[in-house]
């Protein structure tokens, strides 16, 4: 099986839109108190500019990489484990041959 060519049963597609939406909300409250954290540092207009310059690189970066299209989830989920923003033990539910193929391309 091809990753992009993956068949998801509705039970698979409840289980991945769970730990898609748990991953991206960890992902968020660490940005969020980063924000936090930055933002009480700031002294001058530069640093101001700078906080928004991290934030629309982050917005990009964020946006570019949640993407709950079924051909590419596998390789999201990759990256996300590759991350620590998701475990694979939360995909448990998927089949084999897809929590296989996620640990495979998480390890590269």
């Amino acid at each position: 099986m091809q990753v992009s060519e993956a068949k998801w049963t509705d039970t698979e597609k409840k289980i991945a839109q769970t730990v898609f939406d748990q991953a991206y909300k960890r992902e968020i409250e660490a940005l969020l108190k980063q924000v936090r954290e930055q933002a009480g540092t700031i002294v001058e207009v530069g640093d101001l500019w700078q906080l928004h310059d991290f934030l629309s690189a982050k917005r990009h970066e964020v946006e570019g990489k949640y993407d709950y299209q079924y051909p590419a989830l596998l390789f999201v989920f990759a990256g996300l484990v590759k991350e620590g923003w998701l475990h694979l033990n939360e995909l448990e539910g998927l089949s084999q041959d897809k929590l296989s193929k996620v640990a495979a391309l998480a390890r590269m």
